[in-house]
């Protein structure tokens, strides 16, 4: 709320990954809240992580320094980029992809190493506690998934201990497993824009809006729910800008997917505007354990 503290409530949405059950959430909580005023401040949250930064307090030093110098290199690209020449303006450019690229590169390396570690545990623990689930979506996800070659956790690489890969050989394994499959589609050659210009006739579909929306449902609300999703796709279906809706639902959880297809963002913004869409929105924050998710990405209507 913006009030320079967090509640149990706040802290849970930010802190919760999907392994610790509530009970461990609030007993985590409790220790940190050294003040014991059940509302953690900065201090008690610097106090509670400094004591456990270990390596990671290098990495972040490292990273604040990094931002700092990114910062000045966009200003100094701010001022000169417009007075400079072409093949300046050329070189700029690349400098800056190429700098995205690089950090593009270690976040995959860090998201794949936290995503093992969390299934790592889960597989590890065998407490039937529910664990709560993550409600804060991570900005960037998934944004690039190339592993650079000379960081491959295998077990040629030099800079591994042969004791670490003998306790996590499983780990080592399913990495690398996902970094052959990468290779395997890379060296695909995939072409999804058109050999020849398209060129659009006036009032011609161009693009189609296709909607992901992930919901987590509450086990108890599940019947509840269904109903809702059923007379929210009915409805939607019968729009003249709805080309398609399908669900699935995962089987391990009471988790469903919605793919909806739409003639273009028009449509799909004048559906969420209908007073079923509205409905179905309200009634979801008694359904489900977290914020929805969604996701919207625009392609080509014609290919």
């Amino acid at each position: 709320s913006d009030d320079g503290k967090l509640s149990f409530d706040e802290f849970k949405a930010y802190f919760a990954d999907g392994v610790l059950s509530g009970e461990e959430l609030h007993e985590l909580f409790r220790t940190i809240d050294t003040h014991n005023t059940d509302n953690l401040d900065t201090e008690e949250l610097c106090d509670y992580f400094s004591k456990h930064l270990g390596e990671y307090e290098n990495v972040l030093c490292v990273l604040e320094d990094l931002n700092i110098t990114i910062l000045k290199a966009m200003d100094k690209t701010k001022k000169d980029y417009q007075e400079a020449s072409n093949l300046e303006q050329f070189v700029t450019r690349f400098l800056l992809k190429e700098t995205l690229n690089q950090l593009q590169s270690l976040q995959s390396s860090l998201e794949c190493a936290m995503e093992t570690t969390e299934e790592q545990t889960r597989q590890e623990r065998k407490d039937p506690t529910k664990p709560e689930v993550l409600s804060v979506q991570w900005p960037g996800k998934r944004l690039a998934r190339r592993l650079q070659r000379n960081n491959s956790l295998s077990s040629n690489n030099p800079y591994s201990s042969t004791g670490w890969i003998e306790e996590d050989n499983e780990w080592v394994i399913q990495i690398n497993r996902l970094q052959k499959l990468i290779d395997r589609l890379e060296k695909k050659d995939l072409r999804l824009e058109p050999f020849e210009e398209e060129v659009l006739k006036e009032n011609a579909r161009s693009h189609i809006m296709i909607v992901q929306r992930q919901m987590s449902v509450i086990e108890e609300k599940v019947e509840e729910f269904r109903l809702a999703l059923k007379q929210y796709v009915e409805s939607a279906s019968a729009q003249g800008g709805c080309l398609h809706v399908s669900i699935q639902k995962l089987p391990s959880n009471f988790h469903f997917i919605v793919y909806e297809f739409w003639e273009n963002s028009n449509a799909w913004n004048s559906h969420l505007q209908m007073n079923y869409s509205k409905a179905f929105q309200r009634s979801n924050v008694d359904f489900l354990e977290t914020p929805e998710l969604i996701t919207t990405m625009l392609v080509p209507g014609k290919y």
